[in-house]
């Protein structure tokens, strides 16, 4: 499948055409709808220049919440780690 966006669109956005994509695929891996390998495909940027752009964003690679936490406990409390 693919995406048209018009010259106009972007042009409303002020950012280049890349600069476009970019942004498009920080928020979507920011917000978990895609995996970093995707996100850094759609932006056109190899997985390390991707990994720097979230760096300068300051976004995680990684999301760690209390649910996660709340698992990690329950499964080593069963383990006998705990």
């Amino acid at each position: 499948m693919s995406v048209v966006i018009s010259d106009e669109l972007i042009a409303a956005s002020q950012l280049t055409p890349s600069k476009f994509r970019q942004e498009i695929s920080l928020h979507l891996f920011q917000t978990g709808r895609l995996t970093i390998g995707y996100a850094s495909q759609l932006a056109e940027m190899p997985l390390n220049a991707f990994r720097q752009l979230l760096k300068q964003r300051n976004i995680p690679l990684y999301v760690y919440d209390v649910e996660d936490f709340n698992l990690d406990l329950k499964n080593l409390k069963t383990l006998g780690r705990l």
